[in-house]
């Protein structure tokens, strides 16, 4: 008996000393604006030290042995999996003369691109990047065929960073091509016809410097990437930009380093020398550009919140024509232009629709989205003025279609490569709704709610609460096998649309970001207060999740009200507002956050910041905080330190664990389809044992 207790004893105290990973503390303090800010884990921001690797290997050795333990007491990764073969793919994508979709053809190695010459052919390997580089962590991260589809352009990462590269293939051959373009980051690829490729080129000498992508190359097809004629150079100014080609065209949208000025350009590319012409200068109206046709610039007007189309000449800008009018509480999601009709996406409270226009604003005809679905057009046929589209929801896999433009016909389309498969379940046993809840000033905030249909909403169910809330993004459905085990399991899922995002429009977005970026915090927080309010679930079932700035959303709202949450994930998450003007990609989002240089606002930054509203008398809920060594856009430092914090404190019980995933990104562990079940398996697993035990 003796015996056993000394034994019951060491273990729990073996747990518990793991739990309390001692971390060191150096004395270091951070001061700007008279204001003096103590940071005893600024030196787990030099990656490159022994000690720093071998802090992160302690952390995920401790992570790891748990996160493993519970994917074995679960059953969440044969579910996945076993979901994943029983549910529907969605439609090829057409991008030139060919049908375009990637495939997992090896569990183990990366996605595979595949090409059709039509819909109903077998489709054919085109890019293996396993085959490419020999190593199971690149990722295919774009693919852009040239204007005859003579060339294919791919971007590779090979570690999952920011920082890619760019190859080619040879459609007649099937052959890779010689060239290799480096140093790429924050760009896409434009091409001259089929001669060559505009790319931005990053210059950064240190992996996790403030970022440095400041210059536009044309790259001809066959020469070495030292001879590419540097085409725009924003060096000097440190405005960002992007770029596009269209119609023989080169065009550039230039933002001022303190994001308050657009400037656009455009030059002929035919003769491969560029001659810019400033066609739009120091433009502060906000516009939001949608496409450039036959010299008409069509874009939504800042002026118009829920968004509108209207257009201008490009060479005589007197007057803006509007030629689709927003409709007031619908969201115009997104526009596609075709030859003869305008496509306008819109999303009203979750019901998703499109409506079809000419161009002259004649509008021909609606099509809703079956069972409150999301959708992606995935081509359109002008023989037959078909377009065809693949709609899809939290629960609800790909459904194809073939919408009728003339005849208003829908019909679900099946052929003998893209086989129907039953449901994997009713389209009515999962119940998805989206309603508002007043904030704490007032404010409707949408929520989607969903649930198993019949379970009883009795206060104590296990639930999963997410947010994006910034950027202006605009939240939509992800189909997530792991989460339909979750809601099998009577999870009840919610997705707050807080404030920062773009759901009900322009405005939404200015509520939330800059010095009022706390909204978007406090609308998460009053969401957790009336999802319990409301009966769904209770403090002790109730799991957080966010991803990025949704890390910080989630980051924020637990040292503001630990009480209300059992269960906090926080993945890349930016988290530490003081060096937002430090490291990476932070210059380019002070117009989002605020500007650490300016006083008021570095004050707001601090107010909010996860990292520095920790107190050291709270007892935190249990964290998983998950971050990548490769991220070069959130740090993953950031992850470090805010980990290093809150373990560190004596009334800290609750175990606060950090996972580093290795050779990753900004996006995880994605490389392969087992490193993705693993990753979405290990996620529900914690989240099912910390809110039912």
């Amino acid at each position: 008996m003796t015996r056993f207790l000394f034994v019951l004893l060491f273990v729990t105290a073996t747990i518990f000393s793991q739990q309390k990973i001692e971390t060191k503390k150096v004395l270091s303090t951070l001061s700007k604006h008279g204001i003096t800010i103590q940071d005893d884990y600024a030196w787990l921001e030099n990656t490159s030290n022994k000690e720093v690797a071998d802090w992160v290997t302690l952390q995920n050795n401790f992570s790891e042995e748990k996160l493993s333990e519970l994917a074995k007491n679960y059953n969440f990764s044969f579910k996945i999996k076993d979901y994943d073969y029983l549910s529907t793919n969605g439609l090829p994508g057409k991008k030139g003369k060919y049908f375009y979709n990637t495939y997992r053809v090896d569990k183990n190695k990366p996605s595979v691109l595949y090409y059709r010459e039509s819909l109903n052919d077998l489709g054919k390997p085109l890019v293996d990047p396993f085959d490419v580089y020999k190593d199971a962590n690149v990722v295919l991260s774009g693919y852009y065929p040239s204007k005859n589809s003579k060339y294919l352009a791919f971007k590779i990462s090979p570690n999952g960073s920011d920082r890619q590269e760019i190859k080619f293939k040879d459609f007649a051959n099937k052959k890779y091509l010689d060239d290799v373009l480096t140093d790429i980051k924050f760009s896409n690829v434009a091409w001259n016809d089929d001669k060559g490729v505009f790319y931005k080129k990053n210059s950064n000498k240190e992996f996790f410097a403030k970022d440095s992508t400041y210059q536009l190359y044309y790259h001809k097809i066959g020469d070495i990437q030292s001879k590419d004629q540097l085409v725009f150079d924003t060096s000097n100014t440190k405005s960002n930009f992007s770029f596009f080609t269209k119609q023989n065209k080169l065009f550039i949208v230039e933002t001022s380093e303190d994001e308050t000025t657009k400037n656009y350009y455009y030059s002929t590319i035919e003769n491969e020398s560029f001659q810019f012409k400033n066609f739009i200068k120091d433009d502060k109206s906000n516009l939001e550009l949608l496409n450039i046709i036959n010299d008409k610039f069509y874009f939504s007007d800042e002026k118009y919140s829920w968004g509108n189309i209207s257009y201008f000449d490009i060479n005589n800008r007197t007057e803006n024509t509007v030629l689709i009018p927003q409709v007031y509480s619908h969201l115009l999601v997104g526009a596609t232009f075709l030859e003869n009709y305008i496509i306008c996406k819109y999303d009203n409270m979750g019901k998703y629709y499109m409506s079809i226009y000419d161009y002259t604003g004649k509008f021909i005809r609606k099509f809703e989205a079956p069972h409150n679905m999301d959708f992606q057009i995935r081509f359109y046929d002008e023989k037959t003025n078909e377009l065809f589209v693949t709609f899809y929801s939290y629960t609800i896999s790909s459904l194809n279609y073939k919408l009728n433009i003339t005849t208003g016909a829908n019909d679900i389309y099946f052929n003998d490569f893209i086989q129907p498969k039953p449901t994997l379940f009713p389209f009515n046993y999962f119940e998805t709704k989206t309603i508002t809840y007043k904030s704490r000033d007032n404010k409707d905030i949408p929520i989607v709610i969903i649930h198993k249909k019949g379970i009883e909403l009795n206060g104590n169910n296990p639930t999963l609460l997410r947010a994006y809330g910034g950027f202006g993004s605009v939240s939509s459905p992800n189909y997530d096998t792991g989460l339909l085990h979750f809601l099998e399991k009577g999870g009840v899922y919610a997705f707050a649309k807080v404030r920062g995002g773009g759901e009900k429009g322009k405005n939404w977005h200015k509520e939330g970001k800059g010095l009022k970026k706390i909204n978007s915090i406090n609308d998460f927080v009053d969401a957790a207060e009336f999802l319990i309010r409301e009966k769904y679930t209770n403090p002790n079932k109730l799991a957080i999740n966010g991803g990025s700035h949704g890390g910080l959303v989630v980051g924020a709202a637990m040292t503001q009200r630990p009480d209300l949450f059992k269960v906090v994930i926080s993945e890349m998450g930016r988290l530490d507002m003081a060096t937002l003007d430090k490291y990476t990609s932070g210059i380019h989002h002070f117009d989002e956050y605020g500007n650490p240089n300016n006083k008021e606002e570095f004050q707001s930054l601090i107010s909010y910041s996860p990292y520095h509203t920790i107190k050291e008398d709270i007892n935190y809920p249990t964290c998983l905080i998950i971050t990548s060594e490769n991220d070069d856009r959130v740090p993953p430092f950031q992850s470090y330190k805010f980990a290093a914090r809150l373990q560190n404190r004596t009334a800290q019980k609750n175990p606060i664990y950090l996972k580093v995933n290795k050779t990753a990104g900004h996006s995880g562990n994605i490389s392969s389809y087992e490193k993705r079940v693993k990753q979405q398996s290990e996620f529900y697993s914690f989240i099912w044992e910390y809110l039912n035990n």
